[in-house]
């Protein structure tokens, strides 16, 4: 339940279309969900603005099970991360028109007024091809969001004639994305040209001293340029989800 859907009950309380006692047992549904081994935060949506994303690695096959049914008959946007195949065989038992995108790792239930409206402003720039992946996480959760997300990929520092060439565009965001694996300096250099957050995406694209994203890691909270904000190593979701928040900010 989100707040539009809380204020449309309310409504219908004030105009007797249903009884306290239908009210009270809906709200009493909405802190949490109790499925034993989860429970679903449905209250989410109403705090922070968007439902709670389901992490699925390590998860069991009866767990997603549980939690896709206990989500099949609500309303809103759901998004499932880090989906393996074998489990989207189980999300499309109870959601047949399940969106899932194989390379970001990303499957959403779309709610039907999702897509009505489009929030403008996020930028997602990767660093290089191989950064893709954990750049599509964070432009896809965005989106979800309900943001009109622009996406400039392969223009990392080695050829930095291909990132200049989008100058204009970089400094028309109101949010921007940076990925980067390697020695992870992207994000520093887009925060020098922009007015806007930059947000910082590590990957653990690299050779070995690379140490699985540790160095883009740490070059990314070293940064110069003021401006700069880093989240966890390949964590696009987290990144796609801020930019949302602030995005949302600027409406």
């Amino acid at each position: 339940m989100d707040r539009e859907e809380l204020l449309a009950l309310a409504f219908e309380l004030k105009g007797g279309n249903i009884s306290p006692e239908a009210f009270v047992n809906r709200m009493n549904l909405e802190p949490f969900q109790d499925l034993g081994e989860v429970k679903l935060d449905h209250n989410r949506a109403i705090r922070r603005g968007f439902a709670e994303i389901i992490y699925c690695p390590g998860k069991s096959e009866d767990q997603l099970r549980s939690i896709a049914e206990a989500l099949s008959d609500r309303d809103g946007t759901f998004l499932f991360s880090r989906v393996r195949d074998d489990q989207m065989k189980i999300l499309i038992e109870s959601f047949p028109g399940i969106e899932y995108h194989e390379r970001a790792r990303l499957a959403a239930v779309v709610g039907p007024s999702s897509h009505d409206r489009r929030i403008s402003g996020v930028t997602v720039v990767a660093a290089g091809s191989s950064d893709v992946p954990v750049a599509e996480e964070a432009a896809l959760t965005a989106h979800y969001m309900g943001c009109d997300v622009r996406r400039i990929y392969d223009v990392g520092i080695a050829g930095i004639h291909r990132l200049l060439a989008h100058a204009e565009q970089l400094m028309e965001s109101k949010v921007i994305v940076a990925v980067a694996g390697m020695e992870g300096a992207l994000p520093g250099v887009v925060a020098g040209l922009v007015s806007c957050p930059v947000i910082a995406v590590p990957t653990s694209v690299g050779y070995g001293a690379n140490f699985g994203g540790l160095s883009a890691l740490l070059t990314m909270i070293n940064s110069c340029a003021t401006g700069v904000t880093v989240v966890n190593i390949d964590n696009g979701l987290g990144a796609g989800y801020t930019a949302g928040m602030i995005a949302r900010q600027s409406v």
